[in-house]
This record gives structure tokens, sequence and C-alpha cells, in this order.
């Protein structure tokens, strides 16, 4: 499993197998804090080999900087199949309406596929 995307925006969607993505961001700058992004997308794109075709289990954490979390995780199920070709991609697109973050820092989104972590990225939290 490779992963082709892992990344925050302001609105994502699937349609068809199909992404859009607008906005992809690793920065949010507040005024003040606590701070509210009004909409927040969490995408990740990932290409499967054929042997990997079948069921797997995701999981995406947000930790703070001292490892806490700040959010329930969000945790499914994929289901792999292929449609002729030597791979095949799956998506994980969820949104966050009205995301509030504490205090300027780094938060730190994982994901997870059969619960071994596959990709961190940061989010930087910034007043400004």
């Amino acid at each position: 499993m490779k992963i082709e995307l892992f990344t925050l925006c302001d609105f994502a969607q699937e349609n068809g197998g199909k992404l859009t993505i607008v906005g992809t961001f690793d920065t949010i700058i507040g005024r003040e804090f606590p701070c509210v992004h009004p909409n927040l997308s969490v995408v990740v794109r990932l290409r499967h080999d054929l042997w990997e075709f079948g069921r797997h289990r995701f999981r995406v954490e947000t930790r703070d900087l001292d490892g806490k979390s700040i959010a329930d995780p969000v945790e499914g199920s994929l289901e792999v199949r292929g449609v002729g070709n030597a791979t095949a991609v799956s998506h994980i697109v969820f949104n966050i309406a009205h995301a509030r973050f504490k205090a300027p820092g780094v938060v730190s989104w994982t994901l997870y596929i059969d619960d071994a972590e596959a990709a961190t990225i940061p989010l930087y939290l910034r007043k400004g």
C-alpha cells in the first residue's frame, strides 16, 4: 500500500471514485485563541497492489505536541476491490465542521491502517 495523498483542506468530496479537493493547507493563523476553522476536511488516497485487495481498517488520530488526544479518533473500514488493473485506489474523506483549537502550537494527524502507523501530517496553529 502506498499513500498517494494525505492532506488537510477547506473542502473535499469523493464522487464516483474521483476526488475534489479545495484549499489544501498545513497552517491556520488565528487572530485569537481559541479559534474555530469553519470547515476542515481530511483526505487520504491510498494505492493498493493486488495482494492487498480486501477489507482494511483505518483510524485517524489527532494529538497535540504532548501526545494528548484533542478529538475522538475517526475509524472505519475500506473494502479494496480491483477493476481489472494491477492496482486499486481507495479514499478516506471526512469533514469536521467548526473545528476548534485551544491554543497556538502543532497538531499531528496520524493515519493507521490495520493498526499500523502509516503516516503523520502536521497542522501548525499560529497567532497572527
